[in-house]
């Protein structure tokens, strides 16, 4: 199985993301994009998607491109992560970007960068990184 067969069935068996309603778009090497539709259980007190929800598909596409650069039978876990909010979500459609930066035998740094469906307008972005759960023999 291709480590993006292997993702993509991994992000499958992920309840939160199923809750959330979001999916990956795009997967390369590297390179992941997670969409979100907004829903009235996915906002906040003005309507805009939570915080929660774009950090957590932030979270998510970066750790799933940081598991695209790692050996195969590979997993991933986040280590730490920091979101910065740059402006409020207003919009029916979000898309996580996660993009490696730096790719370890241990730890892979990423940063995340959060879009409406024309990735023009960012909503937010995000540094991360992520550990690498070695194959067990």
């Amino acid at each position: 199985m291709s480590m993006i067969e292997a993702s993509k069935k991994s992000f499958d068996k992920q309840g939160f993301m199923k809750t959330l309603g979001a999916e990956i778009i795009s997967f390369e090497k590297g390179i992941v994009k997670i969409q979100c539709t907004l829903n009235d259980t996915l906002t906040q007190q003005h309507g805009y998607f939570h915080a929660g929800v774009i950090t957590s598909i932030s979270d998510v596409a970066c750790g799933y491109a940081a598991l695209s650069s790692m050996p195969e039978g590979s997993d991933v876990l986040t280590v730490e992560f920091k979101t910065n909010f740059i402006r409020a979500a207003n919009t029916n459609t979000i898309i996580a970007k996660g993009e490696v930066i730096k790719a370890g035998k241990t730890l892979t740094f990423c940063e995340g960068v959060v879009t409406d469906a024309s990735e023009k307008i960012i909503f937010a972005t995000m540094q991360a990184t992520m550990i690498c759960l070695k194959p067990t023999e």
